[in-house]
């Protein structure tokens, strides 16, 4: 059955239109939002989609108003979708503190175990399943698709093309947390939705299950690309990405990491090497 979807808004954009949509979540059990950028190319024929998960504190605009993607999206015939980072609501459980690293606007893109959280915070099912479901059955696309995402969408982008092996023909990250079980944010955000044995947070953490691939894994021959500002203040801290550098060093694994002098953390940054991450994933979609 087609999910039902209510329009937010409508923006014509570059040769394309740019529209948001709200619909009830059965994974998350509640309303979520994504938007969806079409080039007009897709009137004659279906197109790729490149997912982008967006960061710490942000929602499906962020990343739509600031990084400029659009354009090169219409240059190269691909569909742009972003959802938002967490279920929403006044009966959506928040940290108790109003922290901005947990809880609202800050889902990390895992599956949820713990009380209260496991009822809606389900952000990989929905990402992985739910989400792309309901973009294939509402828009013209094929099923060739790709993921990227910043930060804590790096983070979940990289976690996603592991945990499913043919899904994704390439994937991308912007300054992710590389190494979630061993850093700050990280650290908290897997406690509160995932409890305090660190055993179980491996599954989740880019690093500890690349450490473990086995040969003929073919997260080994996917395409990725990892972008960091070395003017990040998150960088050494919460960051860690020589973390994933040697991890994929030691399984082998091919990685295009470039570590670009005098930028930071912020949209400026992802909008200077956006068109760059575009042309990457359009090879392989």
């Amino acid at each position: 059955m087609t999910t039902a979807l209510n329009r937010i808004s409508h923006n014509r954009m570059f040769a394309g239109n740019h529209q948001r949509f709200s619909h009830h979540s059965d994974v998350n059990q509640c309303q979520m939002t994504f938007a969806i950028y079409q080039p007009d190319s897709v009137k004659d024929q279906a197109l790729p989609v490149l997912y982008w998960l967006s960061g710490l504190t942000c929602n499906d605009e962020n990343f739509s108003t600031k990084a400029g993607a659009q354009r090169v999206a219409d240059e190269l015939g691909m569909v742009l979708v972003m959802p938002d980072t967490s279920p929403r609501g006044d009966d959506i459980p928040d940290d108790s503190e109003g922290a901005y690293d947990f809880g609202l606007g800050a889902g990390f893109y895992v599956n949820a175990t713990q009380e209260p959280y496991k009822k809606n915070y389900q952000m990989y099912d929905y990402i992985t399943k739910e989400l792309p479901s309901i973009i294939e059955e509402n828009f013209n696309v094929t099923d060739k698709k790709s993921i990227t995402g910043h930060s804590m969408g790096g983070h979940g982008a990289i976690i996603c093309a592991l945990k499913n092996p043919g899904m994704y023909q390439s994937v991308s990250a912007f300054a992710p947390i590389s190494n979630p079980s061993n850093c700050p944010w990280g650290e908290k955000a897997l406690t509160g939705y995932l409890g305090s044995n660190r055993g179980d947070w491996f599954a989740w953490d880019s690093v500890e299950m690349i450490k473990v691939l086995e040969g003929g894994d073919p997260f080994l021959e996917l395409p990725l690309k990892v972008t960091q500002g070395l003017a990040d203040n998150f960088l050494e801290e919460q960051l860690k990405p020589q973390a994933l550098v040697d991890a994929c060093e030691t399984r082998g694994k091919e990685l295009d990491y470039q570590g670009v002098e005098g930028f930071d953390h912020s949209y400026f940054f992802i909008a200077s090497f956006i068109e760059e991450h575009l042309r990457f994933h359009r090879k392989y979609l």
